[in-house]
């Protein structure tokens, strides 16, 4: 199964950037894992047309390529204002159920404090409709995010200790989301192989959500 990681800060070297490195280096139970940080990436703010998807030397192809290869998808987007990463929603505007559609995705959010549940339900309430994204029921809220997840490597007994209980308690439950992303991403594909064999009569008239 091929895992994709899209981290979404518009900032460099951010938080939601170390997640996503974090995450990638824990999920060897995917035969493949790719980060995009989309900050780094040029992609045009869409308005709507497809051509437009590649002005200005837009990096949209490279990005769209990992999108139709990947079984399952990770989106983690910091909170600013309550809302999710303008990028992101962006992204996911451009993205087409052809290349994405029933593919399960897990939704983190970032936040440095203890809020972070905003943009979870607004990605949940607005941003798979046309692309035909499914949102699995677990979800992660990486919350106090500077002080956590900033080792990396397996630990011996002495570095446990200074990994707080927190801290502890969310690599763990990472543990778990991967797990269950990995199992929905191979149902899913059983699921896509069938829609695929089996297409509904003038299906063609109905690629957006209602």
């Amino acid at each position: 199964m091929n895992l994709l990681i899209i981290s979404a800060s518009q900032r460099t070297q951010s938080q939601s950037a170390k997640v996503a490195n974090y995450i990638a280096e824990t999920s060897s139970q995917f035969s493949e894992t790719n980060h995009i940080e989309l900050c780094k990436q040029r992609l045009p703010m869409w308005d709507g047309e497809d051509d437009s998807k590649q002005d200005n030397d837009s990096d949209w192809l490279a990005i769209n390529s990992q999108l139709q290869k990947m079984d399952a998808l990770i989106l983690i987007t910091p909170e600013w204002g309550g809302t999710a990463s303008p990028l992101l929603k962006n992204l996911l505007m451009m993205a087409q159920a052809t290349d994405i559609g029933h593919k399960p995705v897990l939704i983190v959010s970032v936040v440095n404090g203890i809020s972070g549940a905003y943009p979870v339900a607004e990605l949940r309430m607005n941003a798979f409709s046309n692309n035909k994204l499914v949102a699995i029921p677990d979800h992660l809220i990486i919350r106090n995010v500077e002080d956590i997840l900033n080792t990396f490597k397996k630990h011996n007994q002495q570095e446990d200790k200074v990994i707080t209980r927190q801290d502890k308690s969310i690599r763990h439950r990472i543990g778990y989301s991967l797990h269950t992303l990995l199992h929905y991403s191979q149902a899913m594909k059983t699921l896509r192989d069938s829609l695929r064999g089996n297409i509904y009569n003038n299906e063609h008239l109905y690629p957006y959500g209602m």
